[in-house]
């Protein structure tokens, strides 16, 4: 009977819905929020250094992270694949995450060190040259392109006012850090500091 009173009144579903969600979601989530693995960094995590910044900011601005995830699931078929699962400490210090949801391309969060900077050059140049197979785009222009570092200790500092310990020299030398290099040079150095430390853990 009860039932039937909440299936007939639509306002009363609503809100009983809601308090549902609103529940599942404090369940969920308050846990994370107290958690101490979800706050601290792990071991040896440092910011990552104005070539790096910028070499994410590239990263997003060509779509990377729209086909590629850059978080390892505690599967199996996963970590024998891409190496050990992704723990909450290592983005510490992502503003925003990039852990993206589709796998267009390979997961890349345990990328770093697993291929060389030439190879990273060359893919990024044309990966059917390397992966005949590769629908992933050619990104020639990177190598053209010059880094403007007018901006780098502006977004440093913008990170730092979130939590990330930039220094005020790491600040003051970020255009510096930067000078004369290319596009391709900060995408390389991105990725290959990715998942570099828990692969050295291991």
């Amino acid at each position: 009977m009860k039932h039937e009173v909440v299936e007939k009144n639509i306002g009363l579903m609503m809100v009983l819905i809601i308090v549902a969600i609103s529940f599942g979601a404090l369940v969920e989530l308050v846990p994370l929020i107290f958690g101490k693995e979800v706050r601290e960094p792990i071991e040896g995590l440092k910011p990552l250094s104005a070539l790096e910044l910028e070499g994410r900011d590239i990263y997003v601005r060509e779509g990377c992270n729209v086909c590629h995830s850059q978080m390892i699931r505690p599967l199996r078929a996963e970590t024998e694949r891409y190496g050990h699962f992704s723990v909450a400490g290592e983005f510490v210090y992502d503003h925003p995450f990039l852990w993206g949801s589709k796998r267009t391309g390979p997961d890349l969060a345990r990328v770093g060190g697993r291929y060389s900077d030439d190879w990273h050059r060359a893919h990024l140049y044309n990966p059917r040259d390397l992966v005949p197979q590769s629908n992933m785009p050619a990104f020639p222009w990177l190598f053209d392109r010059d880094i403007n570092g007018d901006r780098t200790g502006g977004k440093m500092a913008a990170l730092r006012a979130v939590g990330v310990p930039y220094t005020d020299a790491d600040i003051e030398g970020a255009a510096a850090a930067v000078a004369g290099k290319k596009e391709i040079d900060a995408v390389v150095a991105y990725l290959q500091q990715l998942g570099t430390l828990i692969q050295r853990r291991r």
